[in-house]
């Protein structure tokens, strides 16, 4: 399809989600870095990409084509062909008009709208919440390990964690619902997420947070038709930023990242029927949650740590065999690998007696991941790879994987 390119924000004193001095000021980003956005274009659409309340973009845009980006070359409309088959039943009719099977989130609004003490909180609170968004570059997750390493309650915070995992899990084999959806479609689609996570300097739970709304909204659904998929990705990463984020980007920085191919209106009602079909459970369990936590129980050194979450990354890109796993086996997986390439051990004693998990649990996930790991650098898709280039990030994705691995 054609498909346009946008530019990276380049702003030297931005800091990792940091926002800048003036809200007025925050749509007014400089981006000099090239990145793909998916989507195309109408004529109409060329002419009406300027955005409101005095946002103003400088930015240049190319038209190429791309045989792998075709299915994202269908025009935007107002119905989005899904449909539900969990409880909390939405419908979105090819009239735009809603039909919802029961009155959770009616009731959830109204109660929310009534409590004028939340609100008056959440005034009160937003200036503390400002002064607590200054911090450095490597909070990467509100899962700290300054948070996790806590001895009193880490065995809790496993245990719950373990038990969450259970019930927010998407399920393997999703896509077979979804006739017009491949698994090389979500491939694409998780490529571009990741470059709209480093644009907006995002944390790395947010991205992971994403994926997993991402694949438990498919798992839920049936039909949702492939012009629509991109849609349902950045609503996706948008539920994810205000859940994980201190300061998300705004709604016109989603609407700038698909290169105005959905509009404001068209995210909002997604939304909507997002949050139903998950039924508002979004505190869900990942595999980089996991991670931060085993590495605050056995530390690891700067390169073994960004290695293991650069493995972790890699995972989210394939449904098969990944969702075959809980995402605590596939953060052991992870460590495990990573420990391997650079220190030639795998899983502590330590970890054992934390998570109870032995190598011949690990053993078949380790050994996808290590395939998986090898194959990186010949995959089209190349976001996650180049993103643990930089020095950032100790440069992991250029160390050589091992040929092979003990137990294999």
């Amino acid at each position: 399809m054609n498909f346009s390119t946008i530019a990276h924000c380049s702003n030297p004193a931005c800091k990792e989600n940091i926002p800048p001095s003036s809200k007025a000021d925050a749509p007014q980003v400089q981006r000099a870095k090239q990145r793909t956005v998916l989507g195309v274009l109408s004529e109409n659409e060329h002419h009406g990409r300027s955005l409101s309340q005095g946002s103003q973009f400088s930015r240049h845009s190319s038209i190429s084509n791309s045989s792998q980006l075709t299915f994202f070359g269908f025009a935007s409309s107002s119905s989005y062909e899904v449909y539900v088959e969990e409880a909390c039943e939405v419908v979105l009719a090819v009239s735009g008009q809603e039909v919802v099977s029961g009155s959770y989130y009616q009731e959830a609004e109204t109660a929310a709208l009534q409590s004028d003490d939340l609100r008056l909180l959440l005034e009160l609170s937003s200036r503390s919440c400002q002064d607590a968004s200054m911090q450095s570059e490597s909070d990467e997750s509100l899962m700290s390990a300054e948070l996790l390493c806590i001895s009193e309650y880490a065995e809790d915070i496993h245990r719950h964690l373990r038990e969450s995992e259970l019930r927010f899990r998407p399920r393997p084999g999703h896509l077979e619902k979804h006739p017009e959806i491949t698994n090389g479609m979500r491939v694409i689609l998780v490529d571009w997420l990741v470059e709209v996570v480093q644009e907006y300097r995002l944390r790395a739970e947010t991205l992971h947070l994403a994926v997993n709304y991402l694949d438990r909204f498919l798992s839920c659904t049936a039909h949702v038709k492939r012009g629509k998929l991109q849609l349902v990705g950045t609503v996706a990463l948008l539920i994810a930023a205000k859940y994980e984020e201190i300061f998300p980007p705004e709604l016109n920085e989603f609407v700038y990242s698909t290169d105005s191919t959905y509009t404001k209106k068209q995210l909002i009602r997604m939304e909507h029927a997002f949050l139903r079909v998950l039924a508002f459970k979004m505190a869900a369990p990942t595999t980089n949650q996991f991670l931060h936590l085993f590495m605050s129980v056995h530390c690891v050194c700067a390169t073994t740590e960004n290695l293991a979450l650069y493995i972790a990354d890699l995972s989210l890109m394939e449904i098969e065999p990944f969702l075959r796993y809980i995402p605590s086996i596939v953060a052991a997986g992870a460590f495990c690998l990573a420990t391997y390439t650079v220190n030639k051990y795998l899983w502590p004693d330590s970890l054992h007696a934390f998570t109870g998990y032995t190598m011949a649990d690990i053993v078949p996930c380790l050994a996808d991941l290590h395939k998986l790991y090898i194959s990186a650098e010949t995959h089209p898709q190349q976001a996650i790879r180049e993103k643990y280039k930089s020095s950032k990030y100790c440069r992991v994705s250029l160390i050589t994987p091992p040929a092979v691995l003990p137990f294999l």
